[in-house]
């Protein structure tokens, strides 16, 4: 697989609409993606820290940039590698995330963390691609 081969017709772009918590306590997180044409993926079942970062990072208010996230821009740079998209999907009972990187040379980190991939791409504002058969059609509360 290239890093810059023509976007597959199974994933589709998407943007965060909406960040914020299942509970009041903020213990657990979620967030809505939606794509161009308005259809959404709600996703839930990760922290509220990750919540809060993505929250934060989509705000453009990343003063101060937790330890991790931190971490990997400064492998990246060192490495002299970018971080070009994020890609959601399925795996079993659970959402993974593969990112890719180019640079140097092409990088593809496969089946991690949806919600910490999601906050990378929020992070670094770049494409986040979510599978199309998890996108539905918007429903109103």
């Amino acid at each position: 697989m290239e890093i810059d081969q023509e976007q597959e017709p199974d994933y589709e772009s998407v943007k965060i609409d909406y960040v914020g918590f299942v509970d009041p306590y903020a213990v657990e997180g979620m967030v809505v993606l939606k794509s161009a044409d308005g259809k959404e993926f709600h996703m839930r079942a990760f922290s509220g820290e990750v919540a809060r970062h993505i929250s934060s990072f989509s705000e453009s208010s990343a003063d101060s940039v937790p330890s991790i996230y931190k971490m990997i821009e400064e492998i990246c740079e060192e490495n002299e590698l970018v971080l070009v998209k994020v890609k959601i999907y399925e795996s079993g009972e659970v959402l993974r995330a593969n990112l890719y990187f180019t640079g140097k040379k092409d990088m593809v980190l496969r089946n991690y963390r949806a919600s910490d991939a999601m906050a990378l791409g929020a992070f670094y504002n770049i494409p986040i691609l979510v599978r199309k058969n998890l996108l539905k059609e918007s429903m109103e509360a």
